[in-house]
């Protein structure tokens, strides 16, 4: 249901809204210092933002747990807006994973805030899922950040971003110290290359 909504939703466009579309390519997938798919992976995804703030979108990428899980597909729709020189976003998003039968599913609401180069971020675990805190700092191309999943792990992460031709590229060095989420440390670095319609 929550994907025919969100597909109905986007077919009506009025003319003060936009539509784009993203692809990328990934030596590694890592999400919250995690790997999700153990190698390279393809991902893309499409949005709808209104000039009021209102956006939703879908986005998609292969994963390997190991488990009967090759693919997610995230949906999410928020709102953005501005609180004088502070940046506002609160959102829903929802991580499906269907070719998984083990209640990988799960979602999150989240609160986004942004003061020039800062930016914080809260995401409540629904369902007893846990919560994630996440503070980011960027230096022009160069950016970091450091988040926290509860008591289940923390990571670092650096990133530098630059031009490729036409397209946008990043290198990402991760550092994930596990607290009781799979009892293994992870860290990495890996590359991506990405294009907006």
């Amino acid at each position: 249901m929550k994907r025919l909504l969100l597909l109905v939703g986007m077919l009506a466009i009025p003319s003060f809204a936009a539509v784009s579309a993203n692809v990328s390519f990934a030596s590694d997938y890592v999400w919250r210092g995690m790997t999700q798919s153990d190698g390279p992976a393809i991902q893309g995804g499409f949005d709808f933002e209104a000039e009021s703030g209102f956006y939703a979108g879908i986005w998609g990428s292969n994963v390997n747990f190991n488990d009967g899980a090759g693919s997610e597909l995230d949906y999410y729709a928020g709102y953005g807006f501005s609180l004088g020189e502070v940046g506002v976003d609160i959102g829903y998003i929802a991580f499906d994973y269907p070719e998984n039968e083990t209640g990988l599913d799960f979602e999150e609401i989240y609160l986004g805030l942004s003061f020039g180069d800062l930016g914080l971020l809260f995401a409540s675990g629904q369902d007893g899922m846990p919560d994630y805190t996440e503070a980011s700092y960027s230096f022009g191309d160069l950016s970091l950040s450091y988040g926290t999943y509860d008591d289940m792990s923390d990571n670092i992460t650096v990133s530098y971003s630059f031009a490729c031709g036409s397209y946008d590229c990043g290198i990402t060095a991760y550092d994930m110290t596990d607290e009781g989420y799979s009892g293994v440390d992870e860290d990495g670095v890996y590359f991506s290359i990405s294009a907006s319609l």
